[in-house]
């Protein structure tokens, strides 16, 4: 049985090379693992049906797809800031303790500590991820 390894990274991220790019650098660093990457038309439809049926589609991610994985890999924005969710994310494997990793832009791989980490605020996490009318603000 192959272990699932969760995948967290900012939206602005999404369908972009470096998340291709970083896909294909954590399947080499983790040939053991399945990758589950949250970017996927599944997994925004789910998120889009519990949002309308609780109001919060995050709800989705910590009660379906965040407890199908063993393990979790996170990408921080490129100045080493965690943003909300992501953090959100990694501190669920934690709790667990499940192993946590960190790959930033460049691909590098990390055992992830917690501790010392501040997250953004959700207001400063969205601040980095879409400007004021909801336009996506390039990764990098």
């Amino acid at each position: 049985m192959q272990l699932r390894m969760y995948f967290g990274h900012p939206v602005n991220a999404y369908d972009t090379e470096l998340e291709q790019r970083l896909v294909r650098k954590i399947a080499e660093a983790f040939p053991m693992w399945e990758i589950e990457n949250p970017n996927q038309p599944k997994h925004q439809e789910r998120y889009d049906q519990y949002k309308i049926a609780t109001g919060n589609g995050m709800t989705y991610f910590t009660e379906e797809v965040l407890p199908s994985c063993r393990g979790g890999i996170f990408l921080p924005f490129r100045d080493g800031k965690w943003g909300a969710g992501v953090f959100k994310e990694a501190q669920y494997y934690s709790d667990r303790n499940f192993p946590i990793w960190s790959i930033n832009a460049e691909g590098f791989v990390g055992q992830l500590v917690l501790a010392n980490i501040h997250p953004l605020s959700i207001e400063e996490t969205r601040a980095r991820i879409r400007t004021s009318d909801g336009k996506i603000i390039p990764y990098d």
